[in-house]
């Protein structure tokens, strides 16, 4: 072999080397994550494909992260109801990354907010337990309900942020629901997200998310 195809090999093997860990990282199997939410999350009133869910999955293919998302959420769920099903959705799906979105019925059927905090912990403590990652969605009530109640509530998803060290998104409808203009960003219902809210809603959640993804 001739000195310059000695250099030559040699040069490609050195790339090769440095290149083999980014090859690796790109091949990695895909991680799951999982959304347990609410209507906001379940597409309700909305056609197939505009919801926020919908719309991460296209973000994540043109970001080119191998991400398979289970979406979990039901319309008219509760934190309790949220809870029961956990155990067997981790179970099941095994996910990396788990967004807990759930609340706001809650605080409509008027439960107790301790209730509902202790909810949260325990299914942010099921999902760590289990090796994944998660991500709070806070929600916020209407002034209707009376600004110490407002403020209870908003205060809950901090104090379970807070306690279980995890990031937490404080208020999912930011860009929508405090907007001069918001009802016309909302169904008939005056509760649920048109599809143009959507993209505002995944904008509000993405910072808090991708680095769990890509972590």
């Amino acid at each position: 072999m001739s000195i310059d195809c000695t250099r030559r090999a040699l040069a490609l093997g050195a790339l090769g080397a440095w290149l083999g860990p980014v090859r690796a990282a790109n091949n990695r199997p895909p991680r799951t994550l999982l959304v347990v939410g609410d209507s906001l999350s379940a597409e309700y009133g909305l056609p197939r494909g505009t919801g926020w869910v919908a719309l991460l999955g296209r973000r994540l293919k043109e970001q080119d992260l191998p991400v398979n998302i289970v979406n979990a959420s039901i319309s008219g769920e509760t934190t309790s109801g949220g809870l029961a099903r956990l155990p067997a959705l981790m179970a099941e799906h095994k996910p990396d990354v788990v967004v807990l979105e759930l609340g706001a019925n809650d605080a409509l059927r008027g439960l107790p907010l301790d209730g509902t905090r202790n909810n949260l912990s325990q299914m942010v403590g099921l999902s760590q337990k289990a090796g994944a990652r998660v991500l709070l969605v806070g929600m916020m009530v209407p002034p209707n309900y009376g600004k110490r109640y407002a403020d209870d509530f908003a205060a809950l998803f901090e104090r379970v942020s807070t306690e279980r060290k995890v990031p937490l998104v404080p208020f999912m409808l930011k860009g929508v629901a405090d907007r001069p203009d918001a009802r016309d960003w909302f169904q008939a219902d005056g509760t649920h997200p048109l599809p143009k809210a959507h993209p505002v809603i995944l904008d509000v959640i993405w910072p808090r998310l991708q680095p769990l993804l890509r972590g």
